[in-house]
């Protein structure tokens, strides 16, 4: 598994016959680097995952799945206002979910979240519930994007259920976890064997360094992969 982040929460996740965007949020995005294009990043992007409605994670996905026929795997409320906007190739899924997609499969979990889009141009419109994304392919660790979220106790169902061994954390506080609790949750309530912390930086708003939340993890056998935008790590299954 290949993973580079694009700085917010936005990823390419690629493996054997498929390149997975998750979250692209590109245009607008003040960290996003500055040698990279939206036409760059998407370019061979089979799969469109967005966890959720809100702008800075749909981000630049309409653009991206028009310009290259990708499929989009989100819930049935973005789904829907995706095909109403001209997406035919959908993929609706609900919370607790598990679709085959073909190279992998896709599973929604919970997350502690709201989820809305200007996008409309009305106003904030309703765009389901919030999720994470579990992506699992054959001969490949298993992938968890939290999402954005706050520490809840299913967590540790999430865990027993899909074993994930990658964990996309968000850290930034203020809409999410900061970086005390992510680290809580990553120790209480997974095994992550390599962990990508997220949504941090972005905005003045957001704490601006994932270096509290490396401390705090400590030195207990964790990978932390402290990307910066741009940067790819490569993952294999342990």
């Amino acid at each position: 598994m290949k993973l580079t982040y694009w700085s917010h929460s936005a990823f390419t996740v690629e493996i054997k016959d498929a390149k997975i965007l998750i979250d692209p949020f590109f245009t607008g995005n003040p960290t996003f680097p500055e040698d990279a294009t939206v036409a760059s990043v998407s370019e061979r992007v089979t799969h469109v995952l967005l966890t959720h409605g809100h702008d800075d994670h749909v981000g630049d996905a309409l653009h991206i799945l028009k310009e290259t026929g990708a499929q989009l795997t989100s819930n049935f409320e973005i789904c829907m206002w995706a095909q109403s906007r001209g997406i035919e190739n959908i993929n609706p899924m609900g919370s607790g979910g598990c679709v085959d997609v073909g190279p992998f499969k896709v599973a929604l979990t919970q997350a502690q979240h709201s989820s809305s889009t200007a996008q409309a141009g009305d106003g904030q419109t309703y765009m389901g519930n919030p999720n994470g994304i579990v992506v699992i392919a054959e001969g490949e660790p298993t992938l968890l994007h939290m999402g954005d979220t706050d520490i809840f106790s299913d967590m540790a169902l999430i865990h027993e259920i899909y074993q994930p061994e990658v964990g996309i954390v968000p850290i930034g506080d203020r809409f999410t976890m900061g970086a005390e609790t992510a680290a809580m949750a990553c120790k209480r309530y997974f095994n992550f064997k390599t962990i990508v912390p997220c949504h941090y930086k972005t905005f003045p708003i957001l704490d601006q360094s994932a270096d509290h939340f490396i401390e705090t993890m400590g030195t207990n056998g964790f990978r932390i992969a402290d990307l910066k935008p741009g940067e790819t790590v490569e993952i294999g299954k342990e």
